[in-house]
């Protein structure tokens, strides 16, 4: 069993939202600034740069999380509401009888339409070794104890993410009981167009 009591999860609005100086948005940024993630720059870009401003317009929320231990920033990742359509063909039977429970099905299409639980992002702080104070599957483990307490308050049973085209990175989502459905071309910032796989996951 993972120790997920490690760890303190806190949602940036209570940084957002606070009177204290202490504990402003300054002082979020100056938290944030200390977070380095080599391995994908992306990831750690959106928390610098994105991360307080599509919270404060509610596009999504990010959550930090702290090694209890010695209160350092091992990572953190984002959630988000979003719509979602399915196609028949790259599901199972099983699943789509699931997935109707709470999307709209286009019989022509055979599409399923919903809204879903997003993450985002996920990313280890590499800053001084604190990536090795929690597993990755521990961090998507937190990730995924938020969704179910959202799903608890406001139902919903779908939740999915968008991941690198990589053996590893897939194995890792699969091995968390991940399933690929489809995949989406997207635009680099250098125009270049690339796929990433989307996976989902049933509540």
């Amino acid at each position: 069993m993972l120790e997920t009591n490690k760890y303190s999860v806190i949602n940036i609005r209570r940084y957002l939202n606070s009177d204290n100086p202490k504990l402003g948005e300054s002082w979020l940024l100056q938290v944030l600034s200390g977070f380095s993630c080599p391995r994908n720059p992306d990831v750690e870009r959106f928390l610098k740069k994105s991360s307080v401003e599509f919270t404060k317009k509610n596009q999504s929320v990010t959550y930090l999380v702290f090694d209890i231990s010695s209160m350092v920033l091992v990572g953190y990742f984002t959630l988000a509401l979003k719509p979602l359509t399915v196609r028949g063909e790259t599901v199972s039977n099983s699943v789509k009888r699931k997935l109707l429970r709470v999307s709209e099905l286009d019989e022509k299409s055979d599409t399923y339409t919903m809204s879903a639980y997003l993450i985002a992002q996920l990313g280890k702080n590499f800053t001084n070794g604190a990536e090795k104070k929690i597993s990755g599957e521990e961090l998507l483990v937190l990730a995924w104890n938020k969704i179910k307490e959202m799903q608890y308050l406001g139902g919903g049973m779908v939740t999915f993410l968008e991941a690198e085209n990589e053996e590893k990175l897939l194995s890792f989502y699969c091995g968390n009981r991940f399933s690929q459905f489809d995949t989406r071309q997207i635009v680099s910032d250098a125009d270049e167009e690339h796929e990433l796989i989307q996976l989902l996951r049933l509540l």
